[in-house]
């Protein structure tokens, strides 16, 4: 049962959806995807809304670009977290879109990440729904030691560069 709802506002935004999608994957957590314009299909995104909570959705990411009105559209119509994820198109490139999601009006909260950030919004969603879960907490504990190792694996790099390094001990507490 998918516990993740991803809304995209147009087929256009499905590659960005795809970034989602893949992370949501890599942890094992379900989810679905659908096409609903808050401005073409507006009852479709309203319905979706009110409805997901009823079917086991726990987190929503809104996908769109431009104007971007999806979601603030599907926060106000459900309590569940929302997270947008502004898509870059249009002559601003996706900065309207993030200016959408960051000034909703009090009373229609809106989480939001980078333009184009879908990897973000979906490791948001998993630690939202890590706070109750322990098996994807413990899940998501393991993901961020991994990607610390492979920061501290990459000092390599520096010797490599004939760059005077900082002492490992400097990333140590005092």
């Amino acid at each position: 049962m998918p516990v993740v709802g991803i809304l995209v506002g147009s087929a256009s935004d499905l590659g960005i959806a795809q970034k989602a999608a893949e992370t949501l994957s890599e942890f094992g957590v379900e989810f679905e995807v659908g096409i609903a314009s808050a401005h073409r299909t507006p009852a479709d995104v309203e319905n979706y809304g009110r409805g997901a909570k009823k079917r086991g959705i726990k987190v929503i990411l809104a996908m769109a670009g431009l104007s971007a009105a999806l979601p603030g559209v599907i926060a106000a119509n459900t309590t569940l977290p929302v997270i947008a994820v502004p898509v870059a198109s249009g002559s601003l490139n996706g900065v309207d879109a993030l200016l959408a999601a960051a000034q909703m009006p009090p009373g229609v909260p809106v989480g939001s990440v980078g333009i184009n950030g879908a990897k973000n919004a979906a490791l948001l969603a998993l630690r939202i729904i890590a706070a109750s879960d322990e098996k994807l907490s413990g899940a998501m504990d393991e993901w961020i030691g991994k990607a610390a190792s492979e920061v501290r694996l990459g000092r390599g790099k520096i010797k490599e560069s004939n760059m005077p390094e900082i002492p490992e001990e400097a990333y140590r507490s005092l």
